[in-house]
């Protein structure tokens, strides 16, 4: 048996997590892929990517202090490899490519610029064909804080994947037009008319803290039904309340109302009644896909 360690980055917009897993190879078995480490920062760039355009100084110098954190974890841990990854704010901000250059000059690590579609294949690469039952088509549906990321899996594999600039922390500053709304709205109903059954297969932050409020199992899914209600709940208190008696992070309690939304619409329009919750996300399938593709040796 061989035990090896590797790191995913992801720069979101709404937090920066790093996850370290164990990767274990045992003759005659699958590959396992086990946490080892998990760790979110909340360092929300949505908020000023998307109304100015840009990242602020202070910002950029939280970015590259989280990532020197970071780069201590894993060498401490003794990662192997890594991959690094900003997504929809730093794609968006005009001043994004300069700083992950200067991040790169201050700490020798390198962060890739990926494009949403790439972001929703990366997704669908994790380990969801256990969640996949026969004579059932599944939507994949990653929220994140500037865009959604969903994946049409048939018969098993991944088909169809789109991005949308609908996110959580895009909703809460006005920044989704109806229009938006509704090329989701006739992407999902179009793709969806010619299919007998749909489930939805949630992944992201904010689903995985819906089903763990649900009291279900991690293999029980939610179904739309309970989302509407939970939704129509959490609607009624104020961003203090879910604070307080709900006990959510800060950072969560805004986002969780417009993730809910979001994944209610795409139930809906899909005609999924059911969402399963692997718990599974971005970091997750970059970590498969640097294992089973290669990427940059983790740099000290």
């Amino acid at each position: 048996m061989k035990i090896r360690k590797y790191a995913a980055i992801d720069i979101g917009s709404n937090a920066i997590r790093l996850l370290i897993q164990n990767v274990i190879e045992s003759p005659g078995r699958a590959t396992r892929f086990n946490k080892s480490m998990l760790l979110r920062v909340p360092v929300r760039l949505g908020e000023e990517s998307f109304r100015t355009g840009c990242i602020s100084d202070t910002n950029a110098l939280r970015i590259e202090q989280t990532l020197r954190a970071f780069g201590l974890l894993m060498e401490v841990s003794g990662v192997e490899r890594y991959r690094a990854c900003a997504t929809s704010a730093m794609r968006e901000a005009a001043n994004g490519r300069p700083i992950l250059d200067r991040i790169r000059q201050e700490t020798g690590m390198t962060v890739e610029l990926i494009e949403g579609r790439e972001e929703a294949q990366i997704i669908a690469a994790t380990d969801l064909q256990r969640y996949l039952h026969e004579g059932t088509t599944y939507l994949n549906v990653d929220v994140g804080g500037g865009s959604s990321e969903f994946t049409w899996f048939l018969q098993g594999v991944p088909a169809e994947s789109r991005s949308f600039r609908i996110g959580t922390v895009r909703l809460l500053d006005g920044m989704v037009a109806e229009a938006d709304w509704r090329d989701l709205e006739t992407w999902l109903r179009e793709q969806s008319a010619s299919f007998d059954a749909v489930a939805l297969i949630g992944s992201g932050g904010n689903i995985n803290k819906l089903h763990k409020m649900s009291g279900r199992k991690r293999e029980k899914p939610l179904s739309r039904a309970w989302l509407q209600k939970q939704y129509k709940f959490l609607e009624g208190l104020s961003y203090e309340q879910r604070v307080a008696e709900l006990g959510l992070n800060p950072d969560r309690a805004d986002v969780i109302l417009p993730a809910a939304r979001i994944f209610l619409s795409a139930a809906r329009w899909s005609g999924a009644r059911q969402i399963f919750v692997p718990q599974m996300g971005l970091v997750d399938g970059i970590i498969r896909h640097l294992y089973y593709n290669g990427a940059v040796p983790k740099q000290s």
